[in-house]
């Protein structure tokens, strides 16, 4: 399998079986992640360095205003599109299989967790993965500790609450917090 078929797969949003050639390609994708993460984990690198590692985990250079303080934790990376400005915190585990889009401007606090799997709720087919991609898009705040889940959608200029898991789309402009996470308040432009 190519890396190519493997992510034209992953847009098609089927299941994904266990053991099956699609399954086992992801295996070897997170080993190659492993590899990339522990060099950009367990010794500092300079912030050139960082991005240099970054870039070459998920496939593909980014804008040099692009910052990350590790650690950072993927079991793919392959499947991250970042935009430009963006900030990642330390501690962040991406599981990026199904597809994370983020956008400008983007913050992402200290161990956010971006999930873009899940696993087949019947018990006999329990090991199977359902694909379903993360957008976040320009100008979002992720607080400390959230977690978002696979499909969500979070519209420009969101703010999620340290701790929130999101569950659901979050609308344009919206603080949401808690868990599951509901609208906390509207945000006006001019405050």
């Amino acid at each position: 399998m190519l890396l190519k078929d493997f992510l034209e797969q992953m847009k098609n949003k089927k299941e994904i079986t266990a053991n099956s050639k699609t399954h086992k390609y992801m295996t070897k994708l997170a080993n190659e992640a492993m590899k990339l993460t522990n060099k950009l984990n367990n010794k500092y690198n300079n912030p050139k360095k960082v991005q240099k590692i970054f870039f070459k985990l998920i496939g593909k250079p980014l804008d040099k205003t692009f910052c990350l303080f590790p650690p950072f934790y993927t079991d793919c990376g392959k499947n991250i599109t970042v935009g430009n400005n963006v900030f990642i915190n330390s501690s962040c585990h991406f599981q990026d299989q199904g597809k994370i889009t983020i956008g400008n401007n983007v913050l992402i606090g200290h161990n956010v967790v971006i999930a873009t799997l899940n696993h087949n709720q019947n018990p006999s087919h329990r090991a199977s993965i359902l694909p379903s991609p993360v957008e976040i898009k320009d100008n979002v705040w992720i607080g400390s500790n959230a977690t978002i889940l696979p499909g969500v959608i979070i519209d420009e200029g969101a703010i999620i609450a340290a701790g929130a898991v999101v569950t659901k789309n979050v609308k344009k402009n919206t603080i949401v917090g808690g868990n599951p996470a509901k609208i906390i308040k509207e945000i006006k432009e001019n405050e």
